[in-house]
């Protein structure tokens, strides 16, 4: 029986028999595997919470109900079964739809998500509005055991475990993953709540409690069964009644123990334990790999490329980490729980003694940093540029403050492709920009990216590196640990009348748009401290300015250069290309970059369309479109 196609609601889930539950969730999970080999995206975490997703829809009377999907990498079952599976092959492509919740995609995305750690947050303002407002529903935050190391979660936990007249139901996905294997204390707690008689004696608690209307007889019975395994857990410290663990992929374990837990009144928290890449074997084995995945056959799996691909950024960082590891016996590396995700891999199994996975912790891991740095260390916190944006009071008050020598790279720098607007690293310029002490490179092609990985780490303060995600240009690598000089551009090409001041990723595009202009292009390597000798003389000799750079233009490097500009006197002709003052939803990155005037037609035809070379005398076109 195909039960899926009759899907088109959470409402078409709640009439279906309850015999027909596990067959949904087969079919399901196949349509799933089926789709995303077809697309690509986060395969691992979705195969896991089928069952889950399948229960809460079954239970819960969404979208009344609130439902918070933590970071959003398992919302896949979600989306099909809330009416958009005619739509998943468009998943994550450009007018498709997001691989994350999207509150204007559906009334049944209740919250975005795509950062950690905000689903509980999110969930209690949702409770307390529905108390506040007088209106009876459910408030349900899904979070898995990597999110719950953000502080955030713990923020959330100690809020909302006072407030015991609240519909608040956290449920702990606990998969034992994040993109990384798990670390930390909390990993380790979770461990032995699952281990030996307590997981064998529990799992079968929260479908007993409940069986009829006598709830406070259930409710002794369920705090008497946990009471004679383990004591209180630290969840029920906070405040929280807790239920668990149980299997999470048991339809009779988690129907029951949902339509019991609707009855209580309260903070809840039910440990669901799940497994990562559930019922693909693949998956199941090497669930890191198929965790984000591109095109794949599902009968063979992913395999190795065959032919040879160029170098990514991410692969530079992490083979300059190792080579600057062996030169320097005081750098250490540190990660926010993105241990591949960074390029780390190696460095890990190199100098272990050197290597700090802090969890999914991006606050602590730079004031972490900032520590190693007080004791002469030299910390290299690999971060994307969108997760940087979580520690930003960090890196002002406890890194540049105090002016501590701590490196920065900051990969996924500009748009992103597939994961849209939330993972775009479109900003850093502007917010790295403002603050003191800061030395801020962009790095425009491989090599230049390993000469400024060595040129932060030997300036004796705070400096970040940003690079794209992906492949260079293919640009020839360089061995040796080499510097570039501080604050100093180049020149990539002569040209006349028109200077391109190019940042980062945009030098190669600039370059091309300049041979069809005839124009000048700069590869200004520094947004901070800026070349301000190169933009005086490229306003010397030439009529026009333009800066390019994969950042918001507002408060970027071309605001830079307009500044610099106005503190000498020079009054010349700017136009600025960026980003646009919007966010970029998700697509094919080259397409993106195209849609918004960033490749080299696109720059091309804003310059010509600004300043308009037809005739001896170039006329300023104003436009203000």
């Amino acid at each position: 029986m195909n039960l899926l196609e009759k899907i088109d609601s959470p409402a078409d889930v709640r009439a279906l028999p309850y015999h027909q539950l596990t067959p949904l969730a087969h079919e399901l999970r196949a349509y799933l595997l089926d789709s995303v080999s077809k697309t690509g995206g986060h395969l691992s975490s979705n195969l896991g919470t089928v069952e889950l997703t399948v229960a809460l829809h079954y239970v819960f009377n969404t979208p009344e109900d609130r439902i918070v999907w933590d970071v959003g990498h398992q919302t896949y079952s979600h989306k099909i079964l809330t009416g958009r599976r005619s739509r998943m092959h468009t998943l994550r492509q450009q007018g498709g739809i997001s691989g994350f919740p999207k509150r204007d995609e559906s009334e049944y995305d209740t919250f975005g998500t795509a950062h950690s750690s905000t689903s509980i947050s999110a969930a209690l303002g949702m409770a307390q509005a529905a108390k506040i407002k007088g209106e009876h529903r459910h408030a349900i935050a899904v979070i898995g055991d990597g999110s719950m190391t953000a502080g955030m979660a713990f923020e959330a936990l100690n809020n909302a475990g006072v407030q015991d007249d609240i519909n608040l139901l956290v449920i702990l996905n606990d998969n034992d993953m994040s993109i990384s294997p798990p670390v930390g204390a909390l990993n380790r707690y979770l461990a032995r709540l699952m281990s030996g008689q307590f997981y064998a004696a529990a799992k079968n608690v929260g479908k007993s409690v409940l069986p009829g209307p006598v709830l406070e007889l259930a409710k002794r019975l369920e705090e008497h069964a946990k009471g004679m395994v383990v004591p209180a857990t630290m969840f029920e410290e906070f405040g929280f009644n807790y239920i668990g663990p149980i299997d999470g992929h048991d339809l009779d374990s988690l129907i029951p123990t949902l339509q019991n837990i609707k009855q209580l009144k309260g903070p809840q928290f039910l440990h669901v334990v799940t497994k990562k890449g559930q019922g693909y074997k693949l998956a199941e084995a090497e669930p890191i790999l198929y965790h984000g995945t591109g095109k794949f056959n599902p009968a063979e799996g992913i395999k190795p490329a065959t032919a040879p691909a160029k170098m990514t950024y991410t692969e530079v960082f992490g083979n300059w980490l190792c080579d600057m590891a062996a030169a320097d016996k005081k750098l250490v590396g540190i990660t926010p729980a993105m241990r591949e995700g960074s390029g780390m891999v190696r460095f890990e199994q190199q100098y272990p003694d050197r290597y700090f996975d802090v969890g999914i912790a991006e606050q602590h891991a730079v004031t972490f940093g900032a520590g190693l740095a007080c004791e002469g260390l030299k910390p290299v916190v690999a971060i994307y540029s969108t997760f940087l944006q979580r520690g930003y009071d960090q890196l002002v008050h406890d890194v540049a403050l105090q002016n501590l020598d701590v490196t920065f790279a900051l990969d996924r720098a500009g748009l992103v492709g597939a994961d849209g607007a939330t993972h775009a690293g479109n900003y850093d310029l502007a917010y790295l920009r403002c603050i003191p002490n800061m030395v801020i490179m962009a790095a425009s092609d491989e090599n230049e990216c390993r000469q400024m990985l060595t040129t932060g780490y030997r300036y004796p303060g705070p400096a970040a590196i940003r690079y794209p995600r992906g492949a260079g240009i293919g640009a020839a690598m360089e061995q040796e640990l080499t510097t570039i000089a501080l604050g100093k551009g180049e020149i990539k090409r002569q040209g006349a009348r028109i200077a391109i001041l190019a940042f980062g990723s945009m030098v190669a595009p600039s370059v091309t748009a300049g041979e069809t202009l005839g124009a000048t292009v700069a590869n200004m390597r520094f947004v901070k401290p800026l070349d301000v000798e190169l933009v005086k003389q490229l306003a010397a000799s030439h009529d026009y300015l333009v800066t390019v750079e994969e950042g918001a233009i507002m408060g970027g490097a071309g605001a830079a250069v307009a500044e610099a500009l106005a503190a000498e006197g020079i009054v010349k002709p700017l136009l600025m290309i960026g980003l646009p003052d919007k966010f970029i939803d998700h697509g094919d990155p080259v397409k993106l970059l195209s849609s918004v005037g960033l490749d080299a037609a696109g720059i091309t035809a804003s310059i010509k369309q600004r300043f308009d070379s037809a005739g001896d005398e170039p006329r300023l076109v104003v436009n203000n479109g």
